[in-house]
């Protein structure tokens, strides 16, 4: 027990969940900004794996590192105006346009990556980013190791959830997208286009996305593999319904299910009587109960999956 406590006081530990929070920041923003205006995008999953695979392969062939999150981005908005144009131009339904195209990206990535890539016995690997050292600040004891000594991404990833929260919160474009996701028609009425928000709110959280899934690829590993994003999509849709649909509850929500995760990664090693599968199995089970007590005082924005057609009541 008294080991099991001490976890929590190395640094190491809270510097790891920063680490595997980041792609669930990436990936529950661009959720959260889906379905403010009204779209849920289950499509998440396979553009989090063409992500991935994207950001890898442009390393691979020589980009620079932020060139490749940069192309993984281009590779999510572009999967993210096909589902744009399926949910909101055709009006289908968001469920199976979503699930349709997270089966559609994550075999296309696969068969890219089989095609360009001469797989061997080994997958080839690059040089991913490593943690940056900030003069004086990375030395500070505890705090240093935790804050200061994080990968460029992993900042650009909170900087993104402080910026979404003031743009919806404080600027005329976030109440847009805002009520375009409550009453779309008043937004027409107001002489907006609610349509072309839509589709612009969808393809910029889609690139959020493909952020998150490149992440995996350039940072916290160095190769890819099919099943690597092992359903953080599936959860980052959890944590918007936790998070109340709010940036900065987002955030809290994806360092908790990363504090889980870490947590009985470590724990593993101090309790040897326990089936490591019940730790595998602790950081849902807990995100499932917190999500349940959470749930029920969530506002869903009301045009939330109901097609809109313009002009229509």
């Amino acid at each position: 027990m008294i080991e099991a406590l001490e976890i929590l006081t190395n640094a190491s530990l809270w510097s790891a969940v920063l680490r595997i929070a980041t792609p669930l920041i990436f990936g529950v923003l661009g959720a959260l900004l889906c379905e403010r205006v009204g779209v849920l995008n289950l499509a998440i999953e396979g553009i989090m794996t063409m992500g991935a695979m994207i950001g890898w392969l442009s390393v691979y062939l020589g980009a620079d590192l932020w060139t490749g999150l940069a192309i993984a981005a281009v590779s999510g908005a572009i999967i993210g105006l096909l589902h744009a144009f399926l949910t909101v131009s055709l009006s289908l339904s968001q469920h199976v346009s979503g699930l349709g195209i997270t089966l559609f990206a994550s075999s296309l990535a696969y068969f890219i990556y089989r095609l360009v890539v001469n797989v061997g016995s080994l997958p080839p690997t690059i040089e991913p980013f490593q943690p940056l050292e900030l003069p004086f600040l990375s030395d500070l004891p505890f705090i240093g190791e935790i804050f200061f000594s994080q990968m460029g991404p992993t900042y650009l990833a909170i900087f993104a959830v402080f910026l979404l929260a003031y743009i919806l919160r404080q600027t005329p474009l976030g109440l847009a997208i805002r009520m375009t996701g409550e009453n779309p028609h008043a937004v027409e009425a107001q002489g907006l286009n609610p349509i072309m928000i839509r589709i612009l709110a969808i393809v910029v959280g889609s690139a959020l996305m493909a952020l998150g899934g490149s992440f995996l690829t350039t940072a916290a590993f160095n190769s890819f593999f099919p099943e690597m994003v092992q359903g953080r999509g599936w959860i980052c849709i959890a944590l918007v319904i936790f998070a109340s649909w709010q940036p900065g509850k987002a955030l809290f929500g994806a360092i908790l299910f990363s504090f889980f995760d870490a947590y009985q990664l470590r724990l593993q090693h101090v309790v040897e009587d326990v089936p490591y599968q019940l730790f595998l199995m602790a950081p849902y089970i807990l995100s499932i109960l917190a999500l349940i007590l959470v749930s029920r005082r969530a506002k869903v924005p009301e045009a939330l999956m109901a097609p809109y057609r313009r002009g229509e009541r």
